[in-house]
């Protein structure tokens, strides 16, 4: 809710992703989000030039912030980041395991000097562990707990397309941060938080992880289909253009070969009566579907799925995504102008979105407040 967080300091150490989705979010519930800097900036500012020549990763990131640099090597800066903390309501970072403490910073040690203090860190494997030190970029991530590896086609395993693990894990720390600050409001004292990537991905492999666990296999990697439900994927139609379907339960099932099939004894014949006959015998249903599909064009078929009540959607292209009639779009300002972006959740349309503040922007304005 905008404007939930107003009068609460953040203070974040952070680059990349995953902090600062976590500290954007704040942001736009209105708390004030400083984002400390190393003198080079965020290394996120430089992954492309792709929105009007700033990095579209960096301005989803960090509207709604101010930026000062702070050089950790100078005593004279350090100094002033351990005045902000000490006024701050939270301080989040995301530095490599150990290196906030070697520059005397250690979360567990400002936590015991402020003790209202909310201090998350967010790191790639934890703070402790056998891979505590290993490199942990979202693609590595993706690999190391499983996710990779039931993505994509069954010719070779696939990235997931956005940085899923960065994101994971930012949006498990605004949640941790949040319950953090609810619970000061009761007690008045606050909280150290621990999120990593590795963990946040890995809650999210809990049912190919119990499929392993208690069956032996993990799901097979299956494209748009799904290991257990059938019919489920993506079929073409008539004019060249897919359509994806998943069919939950019985019945939506027997709608479905009565109103789109047209064939309502389908529903009970003994190779498909069932989810599990129609998984075991998919390769049979695919091709019943397929070739019922490719007798419309996507718009017919979509206004007879959607009469019948039958979860479907178009596989559209990021340009068709671009387009989408129901895509809630704003504005944020930048150096090189407006840049237009998608809503966050939560937001209502036409709420204002915060400026993307250049590298120092707001350097003299933080340093006199917190001389």
């Amino acid at each position: 809710m905008a404007g939930a967080l107003e009068g609460i300091l953040v203070v974040s150490v952070e680059q990349a992703v995953a902090a600062p989705l976590c500290s954007c979010r704040l942001a736009d519930a209105g708390a004030r989000v400083i984002k400390v800097e190393r003198p080079e900036g965020d290394f996120g500012r430089y992954y492309d030039k792709n929105a009007k020549g700033e990095s579209a990763y960096f301005v989803w990131l960090n509207r709604g912030k101010q930026s000062v640099i702070v050089d950790l090597k100078r005593e004279e800066d350090r100094a002033l980041l351990r005045r902000m903390i000490a006024r701050a309501d939270v301080f989040v970072q995301n530095l490599a395991p150990g290196a906030a403490a070697r520059v005397g910073f250690d979360p567990a040690s400002l936590r015991k000097a402020h003790p209202r203090l909310i201090a998350c860190s967010i790191t790639g494997y934890g703070e402790s562990g056998p891979y505590r030190d290993m490199k942990a970029y979202d693609f590595l991530i993706q690999s190391e707990t499983g996710l990779a590896s039931i993505t994509g086609p069954p010719e070779a395993p696939a990235r997931v397309g956005v940085s899923v693990s960065d994101v994971a894990a930012g949006l498990n720390a605004h949640a941790a941060i949040l319950q953090a600050l609810y619970a000061r409001e009761r007690t008045g004292v606050g909280a150290l938080i621990h999120i990593s990537m590795f963990d946040a991905t890995a809650e999210w492999m809990t049912v190919p992880f119990m499929n392993q666990l208690y069956l032996g296999r993990g799901p097979a990697r299956m494209g748009l289909m799904h290991p257990s439900i059938a019919p489920y994927g993506a079929y073409e139609c008539g004019d060249g253009k897919p359509i994806v379907i998943g069919i939950q339960n019985e019945r939506e099932w027997a709608r479905f070969c009565a109103e789109i099939l047209r064939d309502a004894g389908l529903a009970s014949d003994p190779r498909f009566s069932a989810m599990e006959r129609r998984v075991a015998n998919r390769a049979e249903l695919e091709k019943i579907v397929s070739a019922a599909f490719a007798k419309e064009t996507r718009e017919a078929l979509g206004k007879r799925l959607k009469a019948a009540e039958i979860a479907f959607g178009n596989l559209n292209s990021v340009a068709e995504f671009a387009d989408h009639p129901h895509l809630r779009l704003g504005e944020t300002m930048t150096a090189s102008g407006k840049v237009t972006l998608p809503y966050p959740p939560g937001l209502p349309s036409g709420a204002r979105l915060g400026a993307v503040p250049a590298l120092g922007e707001h350097d003299a304005l933080v340093r006199r407040e917190f001389a």
